[in-house]
């Protein structure tokens, strides 16, 4: 393990498989305590601040179980389509919907990251801008059937087959589509 990573005993305020995964991929070991709170914002917040608003909400419900020398990640990322926020999917026609919605065009992906220690609480978030070719019904199909994207924000993952033939480009982070913007939260452990 490098020595940036020896400052801490870390733990993972998300159940998300994908986060953990690109944790493990940065080489750090932790712990799995999920939120579960309800991701419920004020409508009046701007959509780009959503994902910082409930990142710092993730680490403010799980604060009271952080140890001295343990430093909690929280997560939130948003699709934002025209000025408005694509969360989960509800079901397969709202998923169509979606991508459709995303279809030949640019959308944002932005993800709110807190670090908390039990006494500092540091925020940051990033965005990506994600550009897709044109979805055939049948595409959209086919991924939705195959991929089942219910669990997603925008209904689909970069990691997937839709991100591999059907994203033209990408500017800035890929792990931050995925749900992590990963270069960033290592230099900011390292600041921590």
């Amino acid at each position: 393990m490098l020595n940036i990573f020896h400052k801490f005993t870390y733990i993972l305020g998300s159940a998300s498989p994908r986060r953990a995964q690109l944790l493990q991929d940065m080489g750090l070991s932790f712990d799995v305590i999920p939120s579960d709170i309800d991701e419920v914002y004020d409508e009046s917040i701007p959509p780009e601040e959503v994902p910082l608003f409930l990142s710092r909400l993730k680490a403010d419900s799980l604060g009271d179980r952080i140890s001295p020398h343990h430093l909690l990640i929280t997560a939130d990322s948003v699709v934002i389509s025209d000025g408005q926020i694509l969360g989960k999917p509800s079901n397969k026609e709202h998923a169509t919907n979606m991508l459709q919605n995303l279809s030949n065009r640019e959308h944002q992906v932005i993800t709110g990251v807190s670090l908390y220690d039990g006494y500092k609480l540091d925020s940051f978030s990033v965005e990506t801008k994600v550009f897709f070719n044109e979805l055939l019904p049948e595409e959209i199909e086919y991924y939705i059937l195959r991929f089942q994207p219910f669990d997603k924000a925008g209904s689909y993952g970069i990691q997937e087959w839709i991100g591999h033939c059907k994203i033209k480009k990408i500017v800035g982070s890929y792990t931050n589509v995925m749900g992590l913007p990963t270069a960033e939260l290592y230099e900011a452990i390292h600041k921590f």
